[in-house]
This record gives structure tokens, C-alpha cells and sequence, in this order.
């Protein structure tokens, strides 16, 4: 089990004071509006929170792996929605902090600081797990590259400042020839597309961005032409254990909801019945367990040993377990779970499951490292031993 140190109890305890004070008691207006919430980014600019994974020596907070969990949590508990516009942003950095140069990282991270954000631009509309049938290009003009094609499902798209957006230098290659690079919001030829309303995080922006010639300088390449699906894959395992986060925080905030309305409803007894007792058991079990593997995967991150099976494993766990315990929150409520906004919990959580890979990937991820035989272990022992 985790024990906190006093430095990240402090923080965790500002942030749920961030998160009653300006996020949830304007989550439900703007998850019925579907709008993006401007107004938090404001709030956010003194605390420096969008800067939280950004090291010090660019300014940001550098926050271990473990507090950052301890702040997306808190911020998921608040809602999933503008969580989301958190980690998406800390999504668009780790592929620069993953491939980026001193000078990219400077240039790409100085917005943050304000509290401005970034967007990670991946997935296309024919290459969604598949990255590597994606079609966008970016063809190599002199000191330039121009980048043509389309991205979707694009968290943060209508409303960040500084994009990582993968594109083909060599489709010839397929997934090989996939890079990286940084697009500023202001280049001619990138534009706005649809912006998608969802069933769940509806106060989180998610678009679709178009690039018609966009004119970048070979500087905003990441790394070398073709590293772009590696830096995705590093760049994914940093970022699934901040949806885990978010869903422990939904998973958390359900269970609260549903032990107050029980206890509001059974003012008269001390307890509910066995039946109930041992429902609610079983969701803060599922909780911790949660909880615990999140934490697991971070303090192995901050180690420096291998994280990639354990982050695929928290991100699938979480999520389900979110998904679980805000149905059940729901069903135990009955029709006033239905009615009240604990429908927007159950709605958040389903896209847990889905975005930065859905779980069915995850499980590949999961059963080729468990597959994968482990090197032989070299014995020590003398002969007769």
C-alpha cells in the first residue's frame, strides 16, 4: 500500500480543495451543455497545474508519477470531462518529454505554464488502433515539411495552443515510416473540423483538425523521420495511467454518492441492510484494489524499471473497475440514480475503456508481455550445493 509523504498529502488535499471550489458545482451545467469549460483555465493559471508534469528546469512543477495520479484522481472525482482536458494535455507533452530536444521542449512546454494546452493528434478516421494505416503525410520541402490529412477524436483539438501530430514521412514503410512532430495552432492550412458531442466527458473538447499544406520547419520534427510509432508507444505508456487515475476518481465519487442517498434513505437505521453492506464492500474493494494498482505502476515509472505490461494492466483494471462500481452506484440508487447525476458517472466512465487504446488492446499488450518468456535465471550455486 502507498504511504504518502507530507508533501503529497498537501498536495492532494489543495487539489480536492481546487476541485470543490471550482469544478463540481459547475460539472453537471456544463456536461448538460456539452461546452468546454474556459473558465477552469483561468482558475488553474496561479497553480501552475497544466505545468505539473513539465520538469523544473523548464518551470513546471515536476511532479513525481505517483502525485501526478494523486491530482488526475481528484480532478476525475470532480469530473471526468474536464479531468480529461488535463490528462490529454499531459498526454501531448510526454511525447515530447519522450523525443523532444532542450530547445522543442522549451518552445512546446512555455504555454503550459500559463495554463494553456496541448493535443496529442493520432488517430485518423481509418486508423484508430491501427496507427499505422493512417494516411496523413508530411513530405519533406526543403527545410520544411508540408503536412496534408485529417485526425479525429481529437481531445483538446478546438482549444490547445500546440499540437504532437503523427504523420507519415515514408507511407512506403507503413508504420515505419510514421513521425512525430510539433504543429503550433496558428500555422496556415491547419484548421478546425467537426467538433464531436459524446455521450460522456461532455465539457471535454474532442474534434477533428484538418491540414491542407501546413508549412512546419524541419526543427519541429521529433526525434528522426520513422522513430514517430516508437515515440507513441512510450509516449502511451506514460499517459494510460492518467485515465486509470480519472476512472479511480469516477469509480470513488459514485461510491460517495450512493453511501450518502443509502443513508438518506434509511435515516433510521444505523446501517443498511446485509444485502446492500455488502454490495457497498465490494465496490470499495474493487476501489482500493484500483487504486492500488495505479499507484503500483506509477512508483515503478518513478523507479525507472520496465511499466509497460503494469500501465496496460492499471489503465484496463481502472476502467473497468469505474465502469462496474458507477452501474452498480446506479442500479442500487434505482430510478434516482437514473435521474440524478450519477447518470453522468456511468456515462463518463464508459470512455475509459475506450480511449488511449481500448482495453481489448490493452489485453493484447497485457498477454504478449505475460507470453514473452522471462531470461533464464543464472544460478549461483556450486556443484553439490
Amino acid at each position: 500500500m502507498t504511504i504518502l509523504r507530507p508533501e503529497q498529502e498537501r498536495i492532494k488535499q489543495s487539489t480536492r480543495e481546487f476541485v470543490a471550489r471550482n469544478i463540481i458545482p459547475r460539472a453537471a451545467e456544463f456536461d448538460r451543455s456539452g461546452e468546454f469549460h474556459p473558465y477552469l483555465l483561468d482558475e488553474a493559471r496561479e497553480s501552475k497545474i497544466f505545468a505539473m508534469a513539465v520538469p523544473k528546469e523548464y518551470g513546471g512543477l515536476d511532479y513525481d508519477s505517483v502525485t501526478q495520479a494523486l491530482v488526475l484522481e481528484e480532478w476525475g472525482y470532480g469530473c471526468a470531462g474536464m479531468g480529461t482536458t488535463l490528462a490529454a494535455s499531459i498526454l501531448s507533452m510526454d511525447s515530447v518529454l519522450v523525443a523532444g530536444t532542450d530547445e522543442q521542449k522549451r518552445r512546446y512546454f512555455t504555454p503550459m505554464l500559463s495554463a494553456r494546452i496541448g493535443a496529442f493528434g493520432l488517430t485518423e478516421p481509418g486508423a484508430g488502433s491501427d496507427a499505422g494505416s493512417g494516411k496523413t503525410t508530411a513530405v519533406k520541402a526543403g527545410d520544411d515539411y508540408l503536412l496534408n490529412g485529417s485526425k479525429c477524436w481529437i481531445t483538446n483539438g478546438a482549444v490547445a495552443t500546440v499540437y504532437v501530430i503523427y504523420a507519415l514521412t515514408d507511407p512506403s514503410k507503413g508504420v515505419k515510416g510514421l513521425s512525430a512532430f510539433i504543429v503550433e495552432r496558428d500555422r496556415p492550412g491547419f484548421t478546425i473540423g467537426t467538433v464531436d458531442h459524446k455521450l460522456g466527458i461532455r465539457s471535454s473538447n474532442t474534434s477533428e483538425l484538418l491540414l491542407k499544406d501546413v508549412r512546419i520547419p524541419a526543427a519541429n520534427l521529433l526525434g528522426k523521420e520513422g522513430d514517430g510509432m516508437k515515440i507513441a508507444m512510450k509516449t502511451l505508456d506514460l499517459a494510460r495511467p492518467a485515465i486509470a487515475a480519472l476512472s479511480v476518481g469516477l469509480a470513488q465519487r459514485a461510491l460517495d454518492e450512493c453511501v450518502k442517498h443509502l443513508q438518506k434513505r434509511f435515516p433510521d437505521k444505523p446501517q443498511p441492510g446485509q444485502t446492500l453492506q455488502f454490495k457497498l464492500a465490494d465496490m470499495a474493494i474493487q476501489v482500493e484494489a484500483a487504486r492500488q494498482s495505479l499507484h503500483h505502476t506509477m512508483e515503478l515509472r518513478d523507479s525507472g524499471a520496465p511499466f509497460s505490461k503494469e500501465s496496460a494492466i492499471s489503465k484496463t483494471f481502472c476502467s473497468d473497475v469505474a465502469m462496474s462500481v458507477t452501474a452498480q452506484a446506479v442500479s442500487l440508487m434505482g430510478s434516482h440514480g437514473y435521474t440524478s447525476e450519477l447518470g453522468k458517472y456511468m456515462r463518463d466512465s464508459k470512455i475509459m475503456q475506450i480511449y488511449e487504446g481500448t482495453n481489448q488492446i490493452q489485453r493484447l499488450v497485457i498477454s504478449r508481455a505475460v507470453l514473452t518468456p522471462a531470461p533464464a535465471a543464472v544460478s549461483t550455486l556450486k556443484a553439490g550445493e
